[in-house]
């Protein structure tokens, strides 16, 4: 295999036309430069100069690898310049991942601002759709860079990091026309028994389990009518009449018509995001990101 130092030398030397101002250019010894043309040379198997005394001229062949030469270096140093955007993160790619409840809560477009505030326009950024467990294992196989997850990574994961970066109370949706929506201050007894619709997620995020769990604790006994496969699909059916749903605080704006919202600051029951990252991976851009999402809890 070429070696650069040899083709930097043998470009210096073609250039100069002399092997002794060549080596002062290069700021070496002249007899090492002879030594390292010489074995460029025997290496090629071919003669690139025709010595003189105090010069050297290039020969056919020697014009001809000059050309290529100079390309080779030039393609060099992009390439080193390359590994250095890709280091400091100017360029490259990366991929995240996110659950629904991230998009809701602002922190994807906050990322993706992030992106363009910075100015990489040599970078490449993907989103993926994924639940928790499989952001995990994405993040494992390196099939992903970062997470915005629902639960934090496993306790003394020797692979992944993560971060809680928000937190949202649930919030009581209720239809327009349902006596309810007049009551100012929700108790648990005033949802005991009352139809509800909730979200279904598995096998691991929030679902009709945890849901239960929670209700049972605060006091009242829901009776779950509908599931949903997502929250905005929830509230479309709690704006048709057809139940009560806890959602997290940041839909409180997406949601359709027809609907009133109630804070419920006894029901012991959030939506959490984490930023999950691994925790061998030192790019600048990486951390950068890590960094922009964390200021903003």
């Amino acid at each position: 295999m070429l070696d650069l130092r040899q083709i930097r030398y043998f470009v210096a030397v073609a250039e100069a036309g002399n092997v002794g101002r060549a080596a002062e250019q290069l700021h070496i010894s002249q007899s090492p430069l002879s030594r390292q043309i010489m074995q460029l040379e025997e290496q090629l198997g071919v003669a690139l100069f025709e010595r003189a005394r105090q010069r050297v001229h290039l020969n056919a062949e020697g014009r001809a690898f000059l050309a290529e030469a100079r390309s080779l270096l030039v393609n060099a140093a992009r390439l080193e310049e390359l590994g250095r955007n890709l280091a400091s993160g100017a360029a490259g790619s990366l991929a995240i991942g996110y659950v629904e409840g991230a998009v809701h809560a602002g922190l994807v477009a906050d990322m993706l601002r992030e992106f363009r505030r910075r100015e990489r326009p040599d970078f490449r950024l993907q989103l993926k759709s994924r639940r928790t467990a499989a952001q995990f294992e994405d993040l494992r196989s390196r099939a992903l860079d970062l997470g915005f997850v629902y639960a934090p990574a496993p306790k003394g994961d020797p692979d992944i990091e993560s971060m809680l970066v928000r937190r949202e109370p649930l919030v009581l949706a209720i239809p327009e026309g349902d006596p309810l929506a007049g009551v100012a201050d929700i108790r648990p007894g005033h949802l005991d028994g009352r139809v509800w619709i909730t979200v279904v997620r598995q096998p691991d995020d929030t679902n009709r389990a945890q849901f239960l769990a929670a209700c049972i604790e605060a006091g009242f006994v829901p009776e779950i009518a509908y599931e949903t496969a997502d929250p905005l699909t929830s509230l479309g059916l709690v704006s048709a009449g057809l139940g009560l749903a806890t959602v997290q605080e940041s839909l409180r704006d997406a949601a359709p018509a027809g609907i009133v919202f109630r804070d419920l600051p006894w029901f012991k029951r959030s939506v959490e995001i984490h930023l999950a990252w691994r925790r061998n991976d030192r790019r600048a851009v990486v951390a950068d990101l890590r960094r922009a999402v964390g200021s903003r809890q």
